[in-house]
């Protein structure tokens, strides 16, 4: 059997918004990094909250041939028991997560762009809603704009062209087991 490609008669950068409660958004937008990279895309992905305890996507991402690059700028998830950072500490970092965004669009270099946790750093006040509507605004046509987790602001799922939500079943943490390297980081 032949396999094709598809090709679309006109290529469109999308803006997709990964959001809920559940288990599996930056999964997902990681999946999407590696679907990308099939296509020989370049991938640039910004963790916002993520960066104090190692998660396996940060050594992955090395196995993809240059195609996809990580920084992970946060200090952990801000105001969860047990981040000693505070809240100023978390929107400094946040703060110079968005101007490497910036660079990175201006860069040219890439085809798609992940902000991962953006919708909780929007929330919790580490960014504000014009900085993440300056990216959007500033996101050329060809460009594919990814933003994860929990709580997406209204007005980011207006603007967004594809919109996903997560929501939890059921999740092993709730029965006392402990998360797991490969699953749940």
């Amino acid at each position: 059997m032949e396999i094709r490609k598809l090709i679309p008669k006109k290529k469109q950068g999308l803006v997709v918004v990964i959001t809920g409660n559940g288990k599996g958004k930056t999964s997902s937008a990681m999946g999407m990094a590696l679907r990308a990279t099939g296509h020989e895309m370049k991938t640039c992905i910004i963790q916002f909250m993520k960066g104090d305890i190692y998660s396996g996507e940060w050594d992955g991402v090395t196995r993809l041939d240059g195609l996809v690059e990580l920084t992970a700028t946060g200090k952990g998830f801000c105001g969860i028991e047990g981040n000693p950072y505070p809240h100023k500490e978390h929107r400094a970092n946040a703060q110079a997560a968005v101007e490497l965004v910036l660079e990175k669009i201006d860069s040219g270099r890439y085809d798609m762009i992940i902000l991962d946790e953006i919708n909780n750093a929007l929330e919790l006040k580490l960014i504000d809603y014009e900085q993440l509507e300056t990216i959007l605004k500033k996101r050329p046509p060809h460009l594919h704009m990814i933003l994860t987790g929990r709580s997406a602001d209204p007005r980011v799922i207006e603007q967004a062209d594809t919109v996903s939500q997560v929501n939890e079943i059921k999740h092993a943490y709730r029965k006392g087991i402990e998360p797991q390297p490969g699953v749940d980081y």
